[in-house]
C-alpha cells in the first residue's frame, strides 16, 4: 500500500515522492505490486521499473497534478518521433516486460483546466486549426514503451489532459475491460485519444469502452518523406480489437495521423452507440504509407452512427521538407457483416498521383443510410457482395 510510504488520500497532497518510493522499494526487492487503496491520491509523473506492477483497488483514484511542473519535460515519443522536451505521462513504464496495470480504480487526468487553456491559446493563435497538439504542456495518463507481455485490465482512464494510453514499440499487449472517457458535456477535449498503438505488434484490445473526443483507437508510427527509413518506428501489425463499445470519438479505428506501415488488423463484434465512424483512414501527402489486410467484421449500431468509411487526404500538418511527394498503397480492406444506421456510406479518395487503393470489399451489409452512395474515386477492384442499403440491393 502506498499509504505505508506516506501517501495521503486527501485529493490535495502531492504524493509523487511517496509513490515513487514504493516503486523503488519493490524494485530493490526484485519486484512486486504497488497498490493504490480507496481515495484520491494526487501525483506527478511516476516511473516504473522492471517487475514492478500497479494495482488500483475499487474506489482508488490516482489523479494527475494540474501543475505541469510535476511532469518535467524530457525526451519522449510523441506524434511519430521523439520530442526532446515534452511532458512524460502520469504512468511511465519503459523496458518493463510483463508490466501489469490492473484493478477497478481510476486514472484521472484532471484535464479540464488544461483543455480550457489549449482552446484559449488555439483560438488566439494565428495558426488557427493548425495550432500544434504539443503547443502547451500536457500529460498523458500512461505511456508503456519497449515492453513485452503487457497487461492492462479493468482500469478507468478519465479526463486525460492528452492521449490516454500510449503503447510505443511494444510486443504482446492485452488491454481488456478498460474504459476511456471524458465528460459528455465537454464539447471537444483535445487530443484525448483512447489508445494509441504506436509502432507495436501483437496487441489485443478486448471488451473496452470508449467515450472520448478524438480517436478511440489509433494506429500510429512515423511521418515525413523519410518515414520508411525510420528505425524507431517498426510496423503496426497483428492487432485484434473485439467486443468493444464506442459512444463518442472520431473512429472505431483510425489509421494515422502519423503512420507508415499498418497491416493485419481485425476489428470485430463491436457496437457503436453514438456518433462514431467505423474506419478513418488519413492519407498524408508527405508520408509514404502502406495499409493492408485490415478487416472490420460484425459491427452494429444503436441509433445513428457516422460514416462507415472515411478514407481521404489529410493535410493538416503536412511538411514535404522539399522532397518529392511519396507513393502510398492501401489494399485489402474488408467491411463484412456491417449492420445498423449511419449518416453516410462514406468516402474513398486518394491523394492524386500518390495513393494506390485496391481490393476494397463490402460484404453482407444491411444498413440504413442518410447518404446512401459510397463516394469512391481512384479505387481498383472495389467489390460489393450482398450489400443492402435502405432495403435495396446495391452494386459497386
Amino acid at each position: 500500500m502506498i499509504t505505508k510510504f506516506g501517501a495521503r488520500a486527501d485529493g490535495a497532497t502531492l504524493n509523487t515522492k511517496a509513490i515513487q518510493s514504493a516503486i523503488d522499494h519493490l524494485a530493490s526487492r526484485r519486484g512486486g505490486t504497488v497498490v493504490i487503496p480507496q481515495g484520491t491520491f494526487v501525483s506527478g509523473a511516476l516511473f516504473f521499473k522492471p517487475k514492478v506492477n500497479l494495482h488500483l483497488l475499487a474506489g482508488a483514484v490516482l489523479q494527475c497534478s494540474t501543475d505541469l511542473a510535476n511532469f518535467p519535460a524530457q525526451r519522449t515519443r510523441i506524434e511519430g518521433h521523439f520530442e526532446e522536451k515534452f511532458n512524460p505521462a502520469l504512468i511511465n513504464a519503459k523496458n518493463c516486460d510483463g508490466f501489469q496495470l490492473t484493478g477497478e480504480g481510476t486514472l484521472d487526468g484532471a484535464g479540464q483546466p488544461v483543455w480550457d487553456l489549449y482552446w484559449k491559446m488555439r483560438n488566439s493563435s494565428p495558426e488557427g486549426r493548425n495550432f500544434p497538439n504539443v503547443g502547451i504542456p500536457r500529460a498523458r495518463l500512461a505511456v508503456i514503451e519497449s515492453s513485452r507481455n503487457v497487461k492492462v485490465d479493468g482500469i478507468t482512464f478519465k479526463d486525460s489532459q492528452f492521449w490516454n494510453l500510449h503503447l510505443y514499440n511494444c510486443d504482446g499487449v492485452t488491454v481488456s475491460k478498460t474504459r476511456f472517457q471524458v465528460p459528455d458535456d465537454y464539447r471537444q477535449a483535445p487530443s484525448t485519444d483512447g489508445i494509441d498503438v504506436d509502432s507495436s505488434r501483437n496487441v489485443t484490445i478486448d471488451g473496452c469502452y470508449f467515450s472520448v473526443t478524438d480517436d478511440c483507437i489509433a494506429c500510429k508510427g512515423s511521418k515525413g518523406p523519410q518515414a520508411m527509413q525510420d528505425k524507431d518506428s517498426p510496423p503496426v501489425e497483428h492487432i485484434r480489437i473485439r467486443n468493444c463499445v464506442y459512444k463518442r470519438g472520431n473512429g472505431v479505428l483510425t489509421l494515422g495521423s502519423e503512420a507508415t506501415i499498418v497491416r493485419d488488423v481485425v476489428v470485430e463484434n463491436c457496437r457503436i452507440t453514438g456518433n462514431v465512424e467505423i474506419a478513418t483512414v488519413k492519407l498524408r501527402p508527405d508520408t509514404p504509407q502502406l495499409y493492408e489486410d485490415i478487416t472490420f467484421r460484425n459491427i452494429t449500431t444503436e441509433g445513428t452512427a457516422l460514416a462507415i468509411v472515411a478514407m481521404q487526404p489529410w493535410s493538416q500538418f503536412v511538411n514535404l521538407q522539399g522532397a518529392t511527394p511519396p507513393q502510398s498503397v492501401v489494399r485489402n480492406l474488408n467491411f463484412i457483416g456491417i449492420k445498423g444506421s449511419y449518416t453516410a456510406f462514406g468516402t474513398i479518395r486518394p491523394n492524386p498521383g500518390q495513393t494506390e487503393i485496391s481490393e476494397i470489399l463490402f460484404k453482407d451489409l444491411d444498413v440504413v443510410l442518410k447518404r446512401d452512395k459510397l463516394a469512391a474515386t481512384g479505387v481498383k477492384d472495389l467489390k460489393f457482395e450482398n450489400v443492402i442499403v435502405n432495403g435495396q440491393p446495391q452494386i459497386a
